[in-house]
């Protein structure tokens, strides 16, 4: 083509593209695979800029953005590079990029839709020998009707759903398989769009708080937090029902050893929930285990590491007689001895000592020197504060002297720590699971299904030929695995020259 048609032709499509209305060209633009995955891209570098740089809402980004420099701190912080994933242009680009994968369904959808309603059932000769995979054999046969049979037979064996078909005097012989898979792109588009729509929602929606457990606390309130960079603001929000600890517990590794992570397999938060619209109801929130209730979710977020005792067990020492026994109390629980006296499990010291006050109080969260304080109540007396340590004390000491009748001893203790806390998500719409559940699982299965299956055709135009026999002349195609086809249609091939 010479450098004057060009011209012509380039300025004949200028001008056909200026008489275009300006609303039908915003819309192929908005429509078009090249905008769709620019904005992919674009949101894909966001999304690795936000796992790159510590978000504000994640724990340590105090000790994170304290160790910036001034100029990358106004320079992220002007960006929103701190908080990415809320900031306004990474919504506006989920917004268009869901606005081009809608308008790009609507435009190309109809033509996918097409290879399943109305399938291309018969094709010329020529059309058939230009095709990746062809073949022209012949078959001894009684008539065409025979042949097709047998060649819907072999395609049939193949795993192809047939169809005879009949055009202008030439009958044909078409087999296919795994036709949906034209509109896999389609599908793979709505579960993207649930993708966006439950980050959307969950965003706008939905709040993460968390709220300390201790057994025996209730509470009708959640904290939040407000970020603001390197600010916090924390505000309280009602809860429509309240929440009760009823235990805390810490699966250890070693039951001697510390309540330090790496020593830990599970920890549970025993919660009874009351709710005046739908009664009680309890759970039970470990480390794997999340609890949903009424579009609450509760999750195990971490531990005050301060040394307690789930429950413990305790020697006593009749101080009348010396007789010996034992008893096992939980964690603000109590317990009543033969003689009537009462002993309630009130408070649990990990390292034992006086303050400057002189009240009681723990060195560190290490079980060093552990002691449980107790309130006991002999019969028709007064209660008493009684420490029970874990070493055997003189009894000159005021704190291991007999008191209300015995000698206690701390026996035995089931470690666990002072408090948990839950970190609880509102999701009011289910957003979250229907985003990363159903959106995120369907993607995967929709990409496989578009990638490990294809669609597969294989047209036999059947003619009748001299000498009792019937010329066939095969053409197939694939839209994707084409060398795994190219061995399925030799296989064919072969099977119906096997029949000659």
């Amino acid at each position: 083509m010479s450098a004057v048609e060009e011209t012509i032709r380039a300025k004949h499509a200028a001008s056909i593209r200026r008489t275009v209305p300006i609303g039908n060209r915003i819309l192929d633009f908005l429509s078009s695979v090249r905008l769709g995955v620019t904005l992919l891209c674009v949101l894909v570098v966001l999304a690795m800029i936000g796992m790159l740089i510590v978000q504000q809402n994640v724990p340590g980004f105090d000790a994170y953005y304290a160790s910036r420099t001034p100029a990358e701190k106004s320079v992220y912080g002007t960006l929103g590079f701190f908080d990415i994933y809320h900031s306004i242009y990474f919504n506006l680009l989920l917004l268009i990029l869901s606005l081009n994968i809608i308008l790009a369904s609507i435009d190309r959808f109809p033509s996918a839709w097409k290879y399943i309603t109305q399938p291309k059932d018969w094709a010329t000769k020529k059309w058939l020998l230009v095709q990746p995979q062809n073949a022209l054999i012949s078959l001894p046969a009684e008539n065409v009707d025979v042949a097709r049979e047998r060649i819907a037979s072999v395609l049939r064996e193949n795993g192809f759903r047939t169809k005879l078909a009949e055009k202008n005097g030439h009958f044909y012989v078409f087999g296919e398989r795994g036709r949906f898979n034209r509109i896999g792109a389609y599908i793979v588009h709505v579960f993207l769009l649930i993708l966006f729509l439950g980050h959307f929602v969950a965003n706008q929606t939905g709040f993460d708080a968390d709220v300390r457990m201790i057994p025996g606390d209730r509470t009708e309130q959640i904290q939040l937090i407000q970020f603001d960079l390197d600010k916090k603001e924390k505000f309280n929000v009602q809860l429509p029902f309240a929440i009760t600890c009823t235990d805390i517990q810490q699966t250890l590794v070693d039951p001697g050893g510390s309540i330090d992570v790496v020593n830990t397999m599970d920890w549970h938060t025993r919660i009874k929930i009351d709710d005046p619209s739908y009664g009680v109801t309890e759970a039970d929130v470990s480390l794997n285990k999340p609890f949903t209730y009424r579009g609450y979710r509760f999750f195990q977020a971490q531990t005050i590491p301060i040394g307690n005792a789930r429950n413990i067990t305790l020697d006593l020492t009749r101080q009348s007689d010396s007789e010996k026994s034992t008893i096992d109390i939980p964690r603000a629980g109590s317990a009543a001895l033969p003689d009537g006296t009462n002993v309630e499990y009130s408070q649990f010291f990990p390292d034992f000592t006086f303050n400057a006050e002189g009240k009681p109080d723990t060195k560190s969260g290490n079980y060093n020197n552990p002691v449980a304080v107790l309130n006991v109540t002999p019969p028709g007396g007064q209660r008493t504060r009684v420490f029970a340590f874990s070493g055997v004390l003189p009894d000159n000491m005021p704190v291991g002297a007999p008191k209300a009748g015995y000698k206690w001893r701390l026996k035995e203790y089931e470690k666990s720590p002072y408090a948990h806390v839950l970190s609880i998500k509102y999701d009011p719409f289910s957003a979250a699971f229907v985003a990363w559940y159903i959106g995120g699982f369907g993607l995967i299965a929709a990409l496989a299904f578009i990638f490990f299956i294809s669609h597969r055709r294989i047209w036999a135009l059947v003619e009748e030929a001299e000498f009792g026999k019937v010329e066939v002349t095969l053409g197939g195609n694939s839209n994707r695995n084409p060398f795994g086809f190219a061995d399925k249609f030799s296989m064919v091939v072969s099977q119906l020259k096997g029949s000659e």
